[in-house]
């Protein structure tokens, strides 16, 4: 089954994009999944075609209109009915490889971007949308992020990367940051591959990295290690309360 992709964008020409190139390229061309850039203009209701207006209460900058936005959503809806839509906003909630996972594993995805100062806030409250931001930073659109959640999405899809194990071993897969990689040359400025690597002990290989990953998710990104010792912490936790729910 092709993964099904639709951008509602102000800017169809930025897709396919580096996304017709490399796997992503190769899977688009083989079918494994497409996409339909849908210009957000198309559903303009005057000659001049206007999508935006200047926001109630003043203030600078201008905000996409809620019925444009409306229009360019149901349109997509009944094109894509099975895919959720998802609206590319600072505003969201960040994107986890978990979601990214859940969303490759379905029909696929309708991506609305964003322009100016925003979408009209009656959107969210009209239309079943889920906001979704990739980073605690501002773009000049929702573009550059909607590729970077396609990217995130097709690379997981059966046959685009190969070895069904090459998406498995990565960072945040299991809550974690992904161990450290070494290659030929074994010694380079006098640095040298850890020994244990070069050792061909699969099961000191296999602990020496699961270690690392630890490490590493401890010092560089706290708050996954926060969440990840407590996702060990809670299924014990659980069942002990169920065991006492069934008087055992």
């Amino acid at each position: 089954m092709t993964f099904s992709t639709t951008v509602l964008t102000l800017y169809p020409e930025m897709f396919p994009g580096p996304l017709a190139v490399s796997l992503a390229g190769r899977a688009l061309s083989e079918g494994t999944w497409s996409i339909d850039p849908v210009h957000i203009r198309d559903f303009a209701t005057d000659r001049h075609r206007t999508v935006d207006d200047t926001p109630a209460g003043g203030g600078a900058g201008m905000v996409l209109k809620v019925n444009i936005l409306a229009a360019a959503i149901d349109h997509a809806r009944s094109v894509n009915p099975g895919a959720p839509v998802i609206v590319m906003t600072p505003r969201g909630k960040p994107i986890s490889q978990k979601r990214i996972r859940e969303l490759a594993d379905g029909p696929g995805v309708i991506l609305l971007c964003g322009r100016f100062e925003g979408f009209d806030e009656r959107i969210f409250e009209g239309r079943e949308v889920e906001e979704v931001s990739v980073g605690d930073i501002v773009l000049s659109g929702g573009e550059c992020a909607a590729l970077m959640v396609l990217d995130a999405c097709i690379r997981l899809l059966p046959g685009v990367m190969g070895a069904p194990s090459s998406g498995a071993e990565e960072s945040f897969e299991d809550g974690l940051l992904e161990y450290p990689h070494y290659t030929r040359p074994t010694e380079w400025e006098g640095r040298t591959i850890p020994e244990v690597l070069r050792s061909g002990d699969h099961a000191k290989i296999a602990a020496w990295r699961k270690r690392q990953a630890e490490d590493d998710t401890r010092s560089r990104r706290p708050d996954l290690w926060e969440r990840h010792r407590d996702a060990r912490v809670q299924p014990a936790s659980g069942a002990r309360r169920k065991n006492e729910d069934l008087g055992s």
